[in-house]
């Protein structure tokens, strides 16, 4: 016998679910988007696949060795990166069509052929965020994405979080007032490793690079400011750093921290983190990161900041932003690998009705009536022993269970089963248009 199977195998990087999980995941996406949407930001879908021209306006070093890149006839095409590019293309695009600020909100997978490792994907959803100027955006709004995070961790039944707030003009003005612009950069990812590598590391890193001794000791000094909020930005005022960007990233972080004060956000849950730099050299001003604060081995769980100019590859229109972003895949593997969250929902479905008759008209109409009535029914539609349907509701962990004979339908009254509590009831079968939602199953039993 000629065996010509291949091997069912998912490639390396690319997540996929069982059911139960799926629910699980689903819910969470859920939470988020709602949670978005409270706040007033807009649903945005843009295409997976772009023209390369566009999505590689200013891509380079490591985003471009890991883009999916690819060509159909003579169309040369990638698969998005992330969500930010093709939001500039689309506000550049549609300038004219929205209303500035422009919130908006998208969920959606991203890819990108980095080193597959566990729980490190190539193709993963990202949950953004972001508010577009049009020209200027106050800084109040960078006040308002801690309230959304806040909101959301909230949501998604954490209590113990912190989002940590900086803003990259502080670090900027120091660099100047040493003249070590140039290296700025460079200088800002070193920092960015400080809770990774310590501070001794950091320090031989900035030799090597070579800065001279007294310059390392102001910008180690900087980065130890320690205490509580006010007592931090007490000592940066007090640094007396004469420089324009330094006295404005000042300004910006107490308005920030005064904003999010008045957002409700308790104290425990934000503080200022001057070594807080984001590692890409994108962001100009506040800059987040939040981090669950027992499980800090996750890394930063949602990450942002503000930026100058969105769509300076597209148009000459200024457009400043700030904006947030959540890898939920990578976030969700972590809590559940951590069993922070379970998955013990197995189907979506509220009841099942199970017929036990060859008419199936009666059944089929009360299913009909369940779902119209907004109530998840399924029906059990193949021909085993009852038994064996009972099994199959059990293991899916359907909640009840309504059995469909002739009995019933000759006498009008329908056996209703609670399948965690084994509880079975009896109901007129009249009184199956009041449900109104599953809710009301309980009640009515």
């Amino acid at each position: 016998m000629n065996n010509n199977k291949v091997e069912p195998r998912t490639l390396a990087g690319f997540m996929e679910l069982l059911p139960n999980e799926q629910i699980l995941f689903n819910q969470m996406k859920e939470k988020i988007q709602k949670t978005y949407e409270r706040y007033g930001f807009l649903p945005l879908n843009t295409p997976i696949i772009e023209l390369s021209e566009v999505l590689l306006a200013k891509a380079g070093g490591e985003t471009e060795k890991q883009i999916y890149r690819f060509e159909k006839g003579d169309t040369d095409l990638a698969l998005r990166f992330d969500l930010t590019v093709p939001l500039a293309k689309y506000v550049a695009k549609n300038y004219g069509n929205l209303s500035f600020p422009f919130r908006r909100y998208q969920i959606g997978k991203v890819y990108r052929g980095e080193k597959a490792q566990k729980g490190r994907y190539r193709e993963f959803y990202q949950c953004d965020i972001d508010i577009i100027g049009d020209g200027e955006l106050d800084i109040i709004n960078d006040a308002e994405l801690p309230s959304v995070i806040y909101t959301l961790f909230k949501e998604l039944g954490f209590d113990d979080f912190t989002i940590k707030i900086n803003n990259r003009k502080l670090l900027s003005g120091l660099f100047e007032s040493l003249s070590q612009e140039i290296e700025a950069i460079e200088i800002l990812r070193i920092i960015d490793k400080i809770e990774k590598i310590g501070k001794e590391a950091v320090i031989k890193e900035l030799e090597k690079l070579g800065l001279k001794e007294n310059d390392i000791s102001r910008i180690i000094e900087f980065i130890e400011i320690d205490g509580s909020t006010d007592e931090k930005l007490q000592q940066i005022e007090q640094l007396k750093i004469e420089n324009e960007t330094y006295k404005k990233g000042l300004n910006e972080i107490k308005d920030v921290i005064k904003y999010v004060r008045l957002f409700g956000i308790p104290e425990q849950n934000f503080s200022l983190d001057l070594t807080i730099a984001r590692g890409l050299d994108y962001y100009t001003g506040t800059v987040y990161e939040t981090f669950l604060n027992n499980y800090r081995e996750l890394g930063s769980v949602c990450s942002g900041g503000r930026y100058e100019n969105l769509a300076e590859n597209y148009t000459n229109k200024k457009l400043p932003g700030v904006g947030i972003s959540i890898g939920l895949t990578r976030l969700f593997y972590k809590l559940n690998e951590l069993n922070i969250i379970k998955a013990e929902k197995r189907s979506v479905s509220e009841i099942l009705i199970i017929p036990m008759t060859e008419n199936l008209q009666k059944p089929i109409e009360i299913a009909n009536t369940l779902r119209n009535a907004g109530i998840n029914t399924e029906i059990y539609l193949n021909n085993k022993k009852l038994k064996a349907k009972m099994k199959y509701a059990d293991k899916l962990q359907i909640p009840y269970v309504m059995v469909v004979g002739e009995d019933e339908i000759n006498s009008n009254i329908l056996k209703i089963k609670n399948m965690e509590t084994g509880e079975e009831k009896t109901i007129e079968m009249e009184k199956i248009y009041q449900f109104g939602d599953v809710s009301k199953i309980d009640k009515i039993l």
